[in-house]
């Protein structure tokens, strides 16, 4: 009984320290499959919040379109999400409905 709060230490320690490692290569894991699935024409979102279509691929680098004839570089771990066009269907298949509940 004696060497019970130092066990339930240990496991907290263990806790803390095991959590957040799954998390960060769950994050890692992620990040790499957005990277991969990167082609020319994916509308994407940088980390700064700026939206573009990919023009150009480089091994870090690539290069957005973010007006007709401007194209910027960005860092490829700059890029935080693939973005859909704004008349793009749900994958889902769900239409909407309207607040009320009718059909």
């Amino acid at each position: 009984m004696e060497y019970f709060p130092l066990i339930m230490l240990a496991l907290l320690a263990v806790v803390l320290f095991v959590l957040p490692a799954r998390q960060r290569k769950r994050m890692q894991e992620q990040q790499a499959a957005l990277q991969a699935s990167l082609v020319i024409g994916t509308p994407v979102m940088t980390t700064s919040g700026m939206h573009g279509t990919v023009a150009a691929l480089g091994d870090t680098t690539l290069d957005l379109e973010i007006a007709p004839g401007v194209v910027v570089t960005f860092a490829r771990q700059a890029i935080l999400e693939v973005r859909r066009p704004a008349g793009a269907a749900q994958s889902d298949g769900d239409t909407a409905r309207p607040a009320d509940g009718t059909v």
